[in-house]
């Protein structure tokens, strides 16, 4: 990101907390590694950051910014929830059915939305979210492995 993180917050009217600027730099990090993680895990790296946070107080982190479009949460299907950084841009998410590995898929349709509902009902829609699920290639080798 390079916008620093206090000014990040300011802009969107929150208030410039350390859990709030450490949940923040934690979903930045893992930003550029692509990550997607769970409440504990960045509740784990913040504490890297911190020294301590509790787990409760990261979820309300995660709740506000969330709220406002700061990060992500990201809902498959008999998973947690899952946070990343990655805001404001026009993707999908790959989700593994053996160890639920998740990574981020471009949309290959333009603009958001990028897919057009039957129907909408009255409603505006602003976004369309589309979970691919299959297999990841370490759970194909794993398969093939075990098959033999």
């Amino acid at each position: 990101m390079t916008t620093p993180v206090p000014e990040r917050l300011r802009a969107c009217g929150l208030r410039v907390t350390a859990p709030r600027a450490a949940v923040l730099g934690v979903l930045d990090d893992a930003t550029g590694g692509h990550e997607h993680l769970t409440t504990a895990e960045v509740a784990e790296r913040a504490r890297g950051r911190l020294g301590t946070v509790s787990l409760q107080a990261v979820y309300d982190v995660l709740e506000v910014l969330v709220t406002a479009g700061l990060a992500r949460r990201i809902e498959p299907a008999g998973q947690p929830a899952l946070f990343e950084g990655r805001v404001g841009d026009n993707h999908h998410h790959l989700v593994c059915r053996g160890c639920g590995r998740t990574v981020d898929v471009d949309c290959a349709g333009g603009q958001a939305p990028c897919l057009t509902p039957s129907t909408t009902t009255g409603f505006v829609v602003d976004e369309a979210e589309v979970v691919f699920w299959g297999r990841c290639p370490d759970c194909q080798n794993r398969n093939r492995t075990t098959e033999d």
